[in-house]
């Protein structure tokens, strides 16, 4: 048995005995789907631009069309992305009472594509768009059809003012109910999966460990290093696409 296959077994003997998992996940569940992430040397969407000058919510407001150009592409790929066996292989630990919340730093809705109930969404989402104006909220498609088929900024159907992207900027608070409960859900759980993140990013990439100070298992599925390695009870160093699957796997004969 090599270590990895080791490191499974060892998570899935953690899972058993677990009362409540909480996972978080990062830009490396959805690479496989063909999003990118952000750091990746080379195809890391920070690769060319500085994200405190591009997202940034005073630039916004001063030059919003710059920001729509960055995001662009980006609203391409996910408008045709999937879940992919990652994204569905939580969704059925979910449903099968393993794992009661997902925490995540996406915008991309995979996991909500994945039929995944309760998320939060710590980075907010794409779905919704905001006018800086009346604040009135509508749906994606508008602001996809301005941005994508036009090439313009989306203005609102209702006042002519911009439409945000229902995301969080540099600048902007993190939505507070939605970190509150995923805090809470850190707070009480005895296991913690990290999947796919760089755990750079504050305050959700300090969750692990306040999971761990309280008490948790920490377990950490990811290619890259992060923080939180050398004190993880489980290190899986590996594609989430082929971990995910074995883990869920192994919890088939609860849902018959």
């Amino acid at each position: 048995m090599n270590q990895i296959d080791s490191a499974i077994n060892k998570t899935i003997n953690i899972l058993r005995e677990a009362k409540h998992v909480v996972v978080l996940t990062g830009a490396g569940i959805s690479t496989p789907s063909g999003i990118p992430d952000f750091r990746s040397a080379g195809s890391g969407l920070w690769e060319h631009d500085d994200p405190m000058d591009v997202v940034n919510m005073q630039t916004f407001k001063r030059t919003p069309a710059r920001f729509f150009n960055w995001i662009r592409p980006l609203i391409k790929t996910m408008s045709t992305a999937l879940p992919n066996p990652a994204h569905i292989s939580l969704a059925q630990l979910e449903k099968v009472g393993i794992v009661k919340a997902i925490i995540t730093q996406n915008i991309d809705n995979l996991h909500h594509d994945a039929d995944s109930q309760n998320i939060y969404e710590v980075h907010g989402h794409m779905r919704q768009s905001t006018c800086l104006r009346c604040y009135a909220i509508h749906p994606a498609e508008i602001s996809e059809e301005a941005v994508v088929v036009r090439k313009e900024v989306p203005l609102c159907p209702d006042c002519g003012g911009v439409l945000k992207p229902n995301i969080v900027m540099f600048g902007e608070m993190l939505p507070v109910r939605v970190l509150n409960g995923a805090r809470k859900e850190v707070q009480k759980c005895d296991v913690i999966i990290a999947i796919g993140s760089s755990l750079e990013v504050a305050p959700v990439g300090d969750f692990p460990m306040l999971a761990k100070r309280m008490g948790a298992k920490v377990i950490i599925i990811n290619l890259g290093k992060t923080y939180m390695d050398q004190v993880a009870d489980v290190l899986i160093r590996a594609d989430v696409v082929d971990v995910l699957p074995r883990l869920a796997a192994a919890f088939h004969p609860l849902s018959e």
